[in-house]
């Protein structure tokens, strides 16, 4: 099968091939069609999204990215945007548990964000009154609340999840998140063998820094699921172990959430474990379980051992060489 990889910018050239590497030892049987994106590319090409990008996502209803950048103060978009406005992946898929290997704070965080990913504050409706009074428009919608509802329940059944969470601040926001937190309860009188309930954001962020153990699957609206995945990414140590999916009833982007580090760009410095978690994501949706599930044993193997690991995690490992002591395992 083929499918859209995007390496992006900084040190994405990097953990892309590390991805390659890893998809070639686990036999998928992929093959990958690679195109450029971001703020590197457009210095020199002048657009954010390499020609033939979007069809060909469109053509294979699967990409692969890695981290882009957007050039501030020069009217891109961002890609991000772009991609989840043009494919409609409704849902942010963002899984965050503890490693072992991995310093924390926590050793039993086991929490699934369910994001809505295409309204809210994000959907970037803003404009100016005047010199001294802008508005953003923060967009609700009965459909969308309840198609990311249903996934978030649809997922918990799937994975043998037993609660979900709304995260909603409907006590100030009463006709927005009101209505929000109005359809989750709605759908949630239809998976009777779920638990349910729900937390105002702001407790929310207490709670999770406090006792993350008694949460399971959250959701909640764009901006709110945007900030609480970050936070939770921080539970676990980090970004570098941060896999996300952006998913659509046609297509499906799954990605590393970090940054491109362009101060270790090109050092063979990078931990490629967050694209490569995604990419195990991704091979798990493809029916590929038993490849995802020795990907991602592989990785926490190795990071719980500890000799061949790069330096975010207190090792001394280059990129290369802990793809190469992964495929070893593999």
């Amino acid at each position: 099968m083929k499918a859209v990889l995007i390496p992006g910018d900084g040190i994405g050239r990097e953990i892309a091939q590390s991805v390659r590497a890893v998809s070639e030892a686990l036999d998928t049987g992929i093959l990958w069609q690679e195109f450029a994106a971001g703020a590197e590319y457009a210095a020199v090409e002048g657009e954010l999204l390499q020609p033939g990008l979007l069809d060909a996502i469109e053509e294979c209803g699967w990409a692969l990215k890695g981290p882009t950048a957007t050039p501030i103060g020069k009217g891109f978009r961002s890609i991000n945007v772009q991609l989840r406005q043009r494919f409609a992946t409704y849902a942010n898929l963002r899984p965050v548990h503890t490693l072992p290997g991995v310093k924390s704070r926590y050793d039993n965080v086991d929490i699934v964000i369910v994001r809505e990913n295409t309204e809210d504050l994000y959907k970037g409706i803003e404009y100016k009154l005047n010199d001294d009074i802008a508005n953003g428009v923060k967009l609700i919608t009965r459909p969308a609340c309840d198609k990311i509802c249903r996934f978030a329940f649809d997922y918990a059944r799937k994975n043998g999840r037993k609660k979900v969470t709304a995260v909603h601040k409907a006590n100030i926001m009463k006709l927005t998140d009101g209505l929000f937190l109005s359809v989750f309860r709605d759908v949630a009188t239809e998976y009777p063998d779920i638990a349910v309930d729900d937390v105002i954001i702001d407790a929310l962020c207490m709670k999770l820094v406090q006792k993350p153990e008694q949460f399971d699957v959250l959701v909640a609206p764009n901006l709110y699921g945007d900030i609480i995945s970050d936070l939770c990414a921080g539970l676990v140590g980090g970004l570098g172990f941060a896999p996300s999916a952006n998913i659509g009833d046609a297509t499906r982007i799954y990605e590393a959430v970090h940054g491109s580090a362009p101060d270790i760009a090109g050092q063979d410095k990078a931990n490629p474990s967050a694209i490569l978690m995604a990419f195990a994501m991704m091979l798990n949706d493809l029916g590929m379980t038993e490849k995802a599930e020795r990907l991602n044993r592989a990785i926490y193997d190795q990071t719980a051992e500890g000799k061949v690991v790069t330096a975010d995690v207190g090792g001394t490992a280059g990129t290369k060489a802990f793809t190469a002591a992964l495929i070893r395992r593999l």
